[in-house]
């Protein structure tokens, strides 16, 4: 059987599924001016597990109104049918465009053969409703979600379809339709890219300035040398360069910590709005260096050792395990996560080989921030305690406190919202949850 046909054949009913479910022709800025009665975000999505993985994998809404007297509360739960509903390990997740639907990632949904992408309509902001669920052909190990002008997606897969090396990137129209490559091939969604390298290509973390058709992806770890009975992780220190319309990658900057060594880790990246040469940040997880791209020379400079924020954590892994990070709109701030240290920290980088620290928030050691998502006014970051166990099926435990927190953001500086109190232990009947995606509308 060709591929194109098994993708047909696969995804059937996926299409008709999303026909019956989204009604063409609504305006999402009318909606969005509906729900919100402003520009400020008023509800917060955050997508987790039951911890025990009895109770299904679930999407909860939260009160986000700050003038609301259930400012912080869980309004809303939406657990995912069955079949395929638990061990997914929830990963991360977006709102398309339009802020009508919601793409959430499984990253271990493969290890129970079941679907890792997740979509959910959002129209109704406090009343989200499950849409459907699928998978990719030759990848799997879904990460992170980048929204696209049509109202689709650029998915990390961070796998091979067996968990191995090359991963993809996979594409999603904006009413998850079929989606031409460059051969004219017609498939659900496509896969980029179309020849992948074979040099360590797990990507995690992507970013894209498409004014300057530029995208980065970075290589965090080999998925399947995480798991029970592998030699121990493989770890990635590459990021890619991208141009964004071809979807093809131009070049592959490895990076070099300063001891000369290959950096450990590189879980994220992220381009600085507005730089004009498309400049952007990553982080050795394991190393603790936080590197500058440079995507026209192809370079990558360590800039900053996490290591040396202030209040001082020790850690057993050096700089305090940095996370996810952000990049405030101004171009010339960027906001890291650091697991071991519990600590979020602002550096100024308007000196790009010099940033600066300015601004950190201390939850306490092993606190575990690990994802961290601005509002799209800037005024407020959400963090999320938790970062991937593996349980019985891999080597990795990094379980958090599973706490959500805001924080007020300014241009320099950072404060808990100490009125914002959430925390997954406690918040269900289920029983304990662990809080990873987060989307707020």
């Amino acid at each position: 059987m060709s591929l194109r046909i098994l993708r047909q054949t696969l995804f059937a009913t996926v299409r008709l599924l999303v026909l019956i479910a989204f009604i063409p022709g609504t305006s999402a800025s009318v909606l969005a001016e509906d729900d919100h009665g402003g520009r400020a975000e008023k509800v917060l999505y955050i997508w987790a597990q039951d911890q025990a993985q009895v109770a299904p994998d679930f999407l909860a809404v939260i009160d986000f109104n700050e003038n609301s007297p259930k400012y912080g509360q869980v309004i809303n739960v939406v657990p995912v049918p069955p079949p395929g509903n638990t061990g997914n390990e929830p990963h991360h997740c977006h709102l398309n465009s339009n802020k009508t639907i919601l793409g959430c990632g499984g990253l271990l949904s493969l290890l129970k053969g079941q679907n890792g992408i997740f979509f959910f309509d959002v129209r109704d902001a406090k009343k989200p409703r499950f849409l459907l669920s699928t998978k990719a052909v030759e990848s799997a190990m879904t990460d992170d979600f980048l929204p696209l002008e049509n109202g689709g997606f650029l998915i990390t897969q961070m796998g091979s379809a067996t968990g191995m090396a090359p991963g993809r990137v996979a594409e999603f129209d904006g009413r998850l339709h079929f989606v031409k490559d460059h051969f004219g091939t017609v498939s659900l969604f496509n896969e980029w890219p179309s020849t992948p390298p074979l040099d360590g290509f797990n990507p995690h973390g992507i970013s894209a300035r498409p004014d300057l058709n530029l995208m980065m992806t970075s290589d965090f770890i080999l998925p399947s040398s995480t798991l029970m009975g592998s030699m121990g992780p493989v770890l990635r220190s590459s990021v890619r360069i991208w141009n964004f319309r071809d979807r093809l990658i131009t070049k592959t900057i490895d990076l070099v910590a300063p001891d000369g060594s290959p950096a450990l880790g590189t879980m994220d990246v992220k381009m600085l709005p507005n730089d004009p040469k498309g400049y952007g940040y990553t982080a050795g997880m394991f190393d603790g260096h936080i590197y500058l791209i440079d995507p026209e020379r192809g370079t990558g400079t360590p800039v900053f050792d996490l290591a040396t924020v202030t209040p001082h954590v020790d850690t057993p892994v050096s700089g305090g395990m940095g996370q996810i990070m952000a990049t405030p709109q101004s171009g010339d701030r960027l906001i890291v996560g650091t697991f071991m240290a519990g600590q979020v920290v602002m550096l100024d980088t308007t000196n790009r080989f010099n940033p600066k620290q300015i601004s950190v928030v201390s939850f306490g050691a092993n606190a575990g921030p690990h994802n961290i998502v601005l509002s799209e006014d800037d005024s407020r970051l959400v963090v999320t305690d938790y970062f991937l166990n593996e349980d019985a099926a891999g080597i990795i435990h990094f379980e958090g406190d599973h706490k959500v927190h805001v924080l007020k953001v300014t241009h320099d500086g950072l404060k808990e919202d100490k009125r914002f109190r959430l925390d997954f232990n406690t918040a269900f009947k289920t029983g304990p949850a662990r809080p990873h995606g987060i989307a707020m509308k």
